[in-house]
């Protein structure tokens, strides 16, 4: 049950859904057709018009869950009835790339909703290569996720990296604008191309270690393409310690990219939500917080 915002009233409840909530067609068609929006407890059509202080109630089906429940110990940094945001750990994928995959970051969230009696399908709303850390956004039923999946294609989700590179990068600030396309002689490599995708960097160099000879760099993306700062940074000859994909040396066993910060309007309440969760000292050192955000 949410109390209609001031921006609903005069609306009809299918313009309120559809311009404030985005809700698919098909969402609509199946509220319509089963009476599932209650004004003030009341069942209505959508047609109705909003008033002040009405409190608006949807019904939203159960579901199936999906992938397979597997046990795995999660790092939650928030949940509440709709939302919920993940520390992933590295060497682990965010969701099954075969049917009978159970090892995956959406594996473990299925288990969680499977013990908090939550029916629905894990939907993540982005994602982060296996062998990168830091918090990860998932929708907890399916009007949630056309929320966010609206946010994201909008860029109202704001993600924040930190990364270590190789070398000493001269400019303290930067942007990186470049294409990155498949690397047609690698199934997996992409690489920065004249006919790829529009693709946008922001950097800034945080600390420069002498004796390493590597600078931790704080990263924004203007675009989330497959391996976009691990490209960048390559292609500016500053590739992440231990991503030997794209030239970095096999320092330790992942590339030294984490996701320190997510900040999102909250789907419903449109309150500002950011989650920051430090990466692992093992690699990035014991810095504080403040060096970071």
């Amino acid at each position: 049950m949410l109390e209609a915002p001031s921006s609903w009233v005069g609306l009809s409840l299918e313009q309120a859904f559809q311009t404030k909530w985005f809700v698919p067609k098909k969402m609509l068609h199946e509220w319509r057709m089963t009476k599932g929006v209650t004004v003030n407890k009341k069942t209505v059509p959508l047609h109705t018009i909003i008033s002040l202080n009405d409190h608006i109630g949807v019904h939203i089906k159960d579901e199936t869950i999906e992938p397979m429940p597997t046990y795995f110990p999660l790092h939650i940094l928030f949940e509440d009835d709709h939302v919920l945001v993940i520390n992933k750990p590295a060497h682990m994928d965010v969701h099954p790339a075969q049917p009978n995959q159970t090892n995956t970051l959406a594996n473990a969230v299925a288990f969680h909703f499977q013990c908090e009696g939550i029916y629905s399908k894990v939907r993540h709303i982005h994602r982060l290569d296996r062998d990168t850390s830091g918090a990860i956004l998932f929708a907890k039923h399916a009007l949630a996720g056309a929320v966010l999946d609206k946010y994201l294609a909008e860029r109202t989700i704001h993600r924040t990296y930190v990364a270590l590179v190789h070398g000493y990068v001269k400019q303290k600030k930067g942007t990186i604008k470049a294409p990155i396309g498949r690397d047609r002689h690698h199934p997996t490599r992409r690489r920065v191309s004249k006919t790829g995708e529009r693709a946008i960097t922001h950097y800034e160099r945080l600390q420069y270690d002498k004796q390493k000879n590597v600078s931790l760099v704080r990263l924004t993306l203007d675009t989330g393409k497959t391996h976009q700062i691990r490209v960048h940074m390559s292609y500016i000859g500053h590739p992440l310690v231990g991503d030997t994909l794209y030239g970095g040396k096999p320092w330790i066993d992942r590339q030294a990219l984490h996701a320190i910060s997510l900040s999102f309007p909250h789907p419903f309440t449109n309150d500002p939500i950011t989650c920051s969760v430090l990466p692992d000292e093992a690699i990035f050192g014991n810095i504080k917080r403040g060096a970071f955000l």
